[in-house]
């Protein structure tokens, strides 16, 4: 234990979750960055100054998504460097650090459940192309499709629950004291 006279220890839940996060929000803005990178050397100057819209039938969450691409790459380099931000200040054991975790767990328990909300509202879209697919073809793509969106939902639910959980133990006092003796002079 590295404490210094009426500091509070630090806990090994802070110090394993902030490390997980450095090596998993460091990977991520890695990728993000390469893929920025892809966007622009490949797009912009492979295709002009836009992606090749997607086909009409894909619908139009898709649409969107391609028409602002590059703000959807540039919103996750933003998004894994503020992660990775805040997985440093959470081992060093900062106050705005653990805040700031927090809220990034919540935004991360929203975008869980409005990907199951996305998913079902771009599932039918799938189908246009199935009417033209042999029945057992199709068939059997509709029930991959099914146990899909059951598989996604359960992973969904279960990383809102882990998230969920990282933040009571984030506001938790016991944790709270900790970041509270660090921060004091």
């Amino acid at each position: 234990m590295d404490t210094l006279p009426g500091q509070v220890p630090r806990s090994q839940f802070v110090t394993v979750l902030a490390r997980i996060f450095i090596v998993l929000s460091g990977f991520t803005a890695l990728i993000a960055v390469l893929q920025n990178i892809m966007f622009h050397l490949v797009f912009e100057r492979g295709f002009g100054e836009r992606v090749p819209p997607p086909p009409s039938e894909m619908g139009a969450v898709f649409a969107f998504i391609f028409d602002h691409m590059q703000w959807v790459f540039a919103g996750f380099l933003i998004l894994s460097l503020v992660s990775l931000t805040a997985s440093i200040g959470l081992l060093r054991r900062q106050e705005w650090a653990r805040w700031l975790f927090v809220a990034l767990m919540g935004v991360a328990i929203a975008y869980q459940l409005l990907g199951l909300v996305l998913q079902s509202a771009m599932m039918p879209s799938f189908d246009i192309p199935l009417a033209k697919a042999p029945e057992g073809v199709a068939a059997g793509v509709r029930t991959m499709t099914i146990v899909i969106r059951i598989f996604s939902a359960v992973m969904a639910l279960a990383f809102c629950g882990v998230f969920a959980w990282i933040v009571k133990r984030l506001l938790a006092a016991d944790i709270r004291a900790e970041f509270r003796s660090r921060s004091s002079p």
